[in-house]
């Protein structure tokens, strides 16, 4: 329990440590937003990986990208949305209807802006520090598409 706390408050001692602005995150860009909650989603599925077991960089980074991508976040999202709340699929809208700048990698351009939208909720809801709820959507995704570590 205690060590949950401590990781529900990366934020709080990232601007403890750093300073940082009080900032309304409602006033960031979906793709500021998006740009975080990529980052926090791949913190977590590396993290889920990792525990898994010991094994090779190489084989964890396999695991990894495959589900850190545009088309797994676009189908965990699609099977998400009608469990967000309407504050939550505000912001993902607003992060799928986005413009983006760069193209999709190897995603159509839908599930390249799902993708995104995904992320943006995920890095509103980090910035919120209401990380409990991203593991918990998080769970949720990988339980209803079946995705596997």
């Amino acid at each position: 329990m205690e060590e949950s706390i401590e990781n529900q408050n990366l934020l709080a001692q990232v601007h403890s440590e750093f300073g940082g602005e009080k900032i309304d995150i409602k006033t960031y860009s979906p793709l500021t937003l998006a740009y975080i909650g990529d980052a926090i989603f791949e913190v977590i599925i590396r993290t889920l990986i990792v525990e898994r077991g010991q094994r090779a960089a190489s084989v964890l980074h396999k695991h990894t990208t495959r589900i850190v991508c545009a088309q797994t976040q676009a189908k965990m999202i699609d099977a998400l949305h009608d469990y967000l709340t309407q504050e939550e699929q505000d912001v993902y809208r607003r992060g799928k209807n986005a413009k983006v700048s760069s193209p999709a990698k190897n995603a159509s351009l839908s599930e390249y802006r799902k993708a995104t939208g995904f992320e943006a909720l995920c890095g509103y809801l980090f910035l919120k520090k209401e990380t409990a709820r991203i593991v918990q959507l998080i769970r949720q995704a990988l339980e209803i598409t079946q995705i596997e570590l």
